[in-house]
């Protein structure tokens, strides 16, 4: 059997990426050449396994799915085989091969982000905001961490890996913050349980009362600001290249989760999203945050990712 090479592995991880996530399809342009094919396909790993889970086509179309169990046992053999080193004839999987033999990095990261498919497969909630920031790590921080090898830092630079991170963090903060009512028509709730209480909502049906939602929005985009803060500080840890990446798709992301907070109860009317040229001036002021970059202490107080 004929195996397709590296370069049509590459390929068709850039077109996964430029189907499933324009914010990140345009910060991955600003990294150089050998960066961006490895970011290309740690993401075409990463959206294939997020695709198995949920039924999905490259984010879009998320279901409740009958065979969580069986989906996660494909996503979990496939994986195994790429860390192996093994031909697996999915070029997702194929593509983690690469970029993990390529930078040495470390299998519990992919491990850890497959244990964030199994909270979902168990059909987990959370119920304090610990669990949620837990959870945010097993399905974003940790791909924050595989980026940041992907960009050159070591695997065992744990303070430059808690900075990448809280970016991860910072993400799926703001994803959960505008995914609330997708999220509820796939019978999911990433809201802690706590804090629905404590406003008058249930998990079952967090879109009741707008304004009330409205306050865990508000609550979400600010703590994603805390991450993201924490994020760019970080930054100058890495090369300018990625450091201009990395900046301009914190603000990128960013923008979702303030425009979550300045919508208020009007957030899930309409899906949340930033244009073109928000994305092109985001580009432009990373830029310039990257020529200024200096390093900056973690902010106290921040949840930590487990070691």
């Amino acid at each position: 059997m004929r195996f397709p090479g590296r370069d049509a592995i590459v390929a068709t991880a850039g077109e996964s990426i430029a189907r499933g996530s324009r914010s990140f399809a345009a910060a991955s342009k600003l990294f150089d050449p050998a960066t961006r094919e490895r970011a290309w396909l740690l993401y075409a790993w990463c959206r294939r396994c997020d695709d198995i889970a949920d039924g999905q086509d490259h984010g879009h179309g998320m279901t409740i799915v009958e065979d969580p169990q069986a989906r996660l046992a494909e996503i979990r053999e496939r994986t195994s085989a790429a860390l192996a080193g093994e031909w697996v004839g999915d070029a997702a999987f194929d593509a983690l091969r690469i970029v993990a033999s390529e930078t040495g990095m470390p299998h519990r990261f992919a491990w850890d982000l497959i244990d964030g498919f199994a909270l979902d497969a168990d059909g987990w909630r959370p119920q304090t905001e610990d669990d949620l920031l837990r959870y945010c790590y097993h399905v974003a921080g940790v791909v924050g961490c595989m980026m940041a090898v992907v960009m050159g830092v070591r695997p065992d630079d744990e303070a430059v890996l808690d900075r990448a991170c809280d970016l991860g963090l910072a993400f799926q903060l703001a994803n959960i913050a505008r995914d609330i009512g997708e999220d509820a028509e796939a019978g999911r709730c990433y809201l802690p349980a706590d804090w629905l209480t404590e406003v008058g909502l249930t998990a079952e049906n967090p879109l009741a009362d707008r304004n009330a939602l409205a306050i865990l929005g508000t609550r979400l985009a600010d703590r994603a600001e805390g991450y993201e803060i924490s994020a760019r500080g970080g930054a100058a840890a890495l090369s300018f290249r990625s450091a201009w990446a990395v900046l301009a798709a914190a603000d990128i992301y960013g923008g979702i989760a303030r425009k979550v907070r300045t919508r208020g109860g009007q957030a899930w009317d309409s899906r949340t999203t930033t244009s073109g040229g928000e994305k092109l001036a985001a580009i432009a002021k990373a830029w310039g945050a990257a020529r200024r970059r200096a390093p900056t202490p973690r902010p106290a107080g921040l949840w930590t990712r487990p070691r």
